[in-house]
């Protein structure tokens, strides 16, 4: 198994079908499911076989230049060699560049302390979790440049002056649209994040007040935080298409956290932040949600009472009964494991990739086949290859 694929793409002919098939998807009237793979930063810097940079996570978090360099490094390998409907080959318009802390980002800005990990992605470390009345004497911070928000808008404001007359392969390389923060990762896992797991869930039965205090402070700050960023960047940007619009539409979050959660309990002491979230935030228009892990049973209270429409999921997922729950009208995301894909061999995974497809999902045309969620560091570009052909051969309809 290798890193790179051993025989040359039709860069045109990919792109001009991978296109083809979005375009029928959103019309309505797919012939076939769209193929995605996810991934990130963790590809190339935990994979020595590709990471011809020297950069490690440590360098990634601390030096911007090493944040550009190893952008610039995982992008080609990913448009060169991870094979799904997504334009691949060199980009028509640049390459793009984003500030980067990975899933640290929003916890370090509530002002947790970021933990490097001698080549392991860097954690953060709960500032609530020995002193829980600490929280009382929190200050609010800044959306722009609280506590990580500081960093990331130094790597901002390096990466413009970087990219004025900066090229890569020959073609330019554009600077980040904007800064962390637009969006969230819950506030069910943020609390988590600032508290301890096994802390946040025992507070929620034995001290409830305290625990909705907490849960009251991240979704203020949250919300927050979203309109600072969007002022930020439509002051920066006058032809920003949303200028002057807090709510929008397509909104989406993550909250990863709430699959341990029953629906009673979830119902009674999360979904009222989640509801603050979206009227806050969302025009009224469908949303959608990133959820790790199985959160399944908590589809049809999101689906009714949220009006969560798109669901990007993670493993392990009955899809047959998901799809039977929610009708044919909600998208679903989702497909082989992450340690299925990474795994194999390229037999398992085309039978995997058959059995989901034929489970009963497709019915509607509004499922999209993707790892089952981010691919791995140390996937083979076969084991890629693999799933996207299955998709192909198996996505059909008739």
């Amino acid at each position: 198994m290798s890193w790179h694929l051993c025989e040359p793409i039709d860069f045109e002919t990919h792109n001009q079908e991978s296109k083809s098939v979005w375009e029928a998807y959103n019309r309505g009237r797919p012939y076939r499911v769209p193929v995605l793979i996810g991934g990130s930063i963790r590809n190339l810097l935990e994979n020595p076989s590709i990471n011809r940079t020297g950069f490690t996570f440590d360098d990634f978090f601390t030096d911007p230049e090493a944040q550009i360099q190893a952008q610039l490094a995982y992008q080609k390998w990913v448009r060169y060699n991870v094979i799904c409907d997504r334009e691949m080959g060199p980009p028509k318009n640049g390459w793009e560049l984003s500030v980067d802390f990975q899933n640290s980002w929003e916890q370090g800005w509530f002002g947790c302390p970021v933990k490097l990990q001698a080549g392991k992605v860097p954690d953060t470390t709960e500032i609530l979790k020995d002193n829980k009345h600490a929280l009382y004497n929190i200050d609010p911070p800044d959306p722009l440049r609280g506590n990580l928000a500081a960093r990331g808008m130094e790597f901002f404001e390096y990466m413009h002056d970087r990219c004025s007359d900066m090229e890569f392969e020959g073609l330019p390389v554009n600077p980040p649209a904007t800064i962390p923060g637009e969006g969230t990762d819950g506030v069910f896992t943020m609390a988590v994040k600032l508290r301890g797991t096994v802390e946040a869930c025992i507070d929620m039965y034995e001290d409830p007040t305290y625990f909705h205090d907490l849960l009251d402070f991240v979704t203020n700050n949250i919300i927050r935080r979203i309109k600072a960023v969007k002022e930020w960047r439509w002051l920066h940007n006058e032809s920003a298409v949303d200028r002057g619009r807090y709510k929008t539409a397509n909104w989406g979050f993550a909250d990863d956290s709430i699959a341990m959660l029953s629906e009673k309990d979830y119902a009674e002491h999360i979904y009222p932040y989640h509801k603050r979230l979206r009227d806050e935030l969302s025009d009224g228009s469908p949303i959608s949600m990133h959820l790790c892990g199985d959160a399944t049973h908590l589809f049809p209270f999101l689906n009714a009472r949220l009006n969560v429409k798109s669901f990007d999921t993670g493993f392990p997922v009955d899809f047959g009964k998901l799809r039977d729950t929610l009708g044919p009208d909600v998208q679903i995301y989702g497909g082989p494991s992450v340690m299925v894909l990474r795994s194999g061999p390229p037999a398992a995974i085309k039978a995997e990739v058959e059995r989901i497809c034929s489970s009963g999902i497709m019915a509607g045309g509004r499922f999209v086949l993707r790892e089952g969620n981010n691919m791995a560091p140390g996937t083979p570009v076969e084991h890629v290859m693999a799933m996207y052909n299955a998709g192909k051969q198996n996505g059909r309809y008739k």
